[in-house]
């Protein structure tokens, strides 16, 4: 996450466009993919996924968003899952990840939230939703707390000016969903051009830390 700057997110029933979807991201340069659970057979879905990235795309790292209780977080991770995502915080995943070693970046909207998040081994938290918070409301953690890292998601767009701001206020990645694997783009399948999205957005991450 620190090293890329990116979490793309995203939920299909169907496996083969979930597949397609991860590869666009790896061709252009993802190596991390937030596989959403949302859907009634989601890990039917993930275990096939999991499969098609250990055979095909090498240090790809996969793992499971909106997750709710421990015992899923576990059969994620017993499918593969490297990191664990939840829009709330959950004291009882951060205790099952933290017995594997996964990472786990739980939702928190206070400071209260984010300071128990990290008395419980996180060392990344997601800010979510980000739209509500804003880059301010990152830039004003830092103050008290500058070891917090924190990784923006909801309501982050592919904008250039709208990443530099987040990315500048000290986030240390973003995650993107729709704003990057849009509905047109699945309409018209073309994964092509979600390649060349996510490249444009990785290139972006990158000149912004090295300015």
């Amino acid at each position: 996450m620190e090293r890329t700057g990116l979490v793309p997110l995203f939920y299909h029933a169907d496996t083969a466009v979930v597949i397609e979807v991860v590869k666009a991201l790896y061709r252009g340069g993802a190596r991390l993919f937030e596989f959403t659970h949302r859907g009634a057979h989601a890990a039917d879905v993930f275990k096939e996924l999991a499969q098609m990235a250990t055979e095909e795309l090498p240090g790809m790292y996969l793992g499971a968003g909106s997750v709710t209780d421990a015992a899923t977080a576990s059969a994620y991770m017993n499918m593969g899952a490297s990191f664990i995502v939840t829009p709330v915080l959950r004291e009882d995943i951060a205790l099952t990840c933290n017995r594997r070693k996964v990472l786990y970046a739980p939702g928190c909207g206070s400071l209260t939230e984010i300071a128990r998040a990290e008395e419980l081994g996180c060392d990344i938290v997601k800010l979510f939703p980000a739209s509500v918070y804003g880059p301010e409301f990152i830039k004003a953690v830092a103050g008290p707390q500058p070891w917090t890292r924190i990784m923006p998601t909801g309501g982050v767009t592919t904008d250039p000016d709208d990443l530099k701001q987040w990315l500048a206020a000290g986030a240390v990645c973003v995650g993107l969903g729709s704003q990057l694997i849009t509905k047109d783009l699945l309409q018209s399948k073309d994964y092509d051009l979600l390649a060349r999205k996510t490249s444009e957005v990785l290139s972006v991450i990158s000149n912004v830390r090295q300015s």
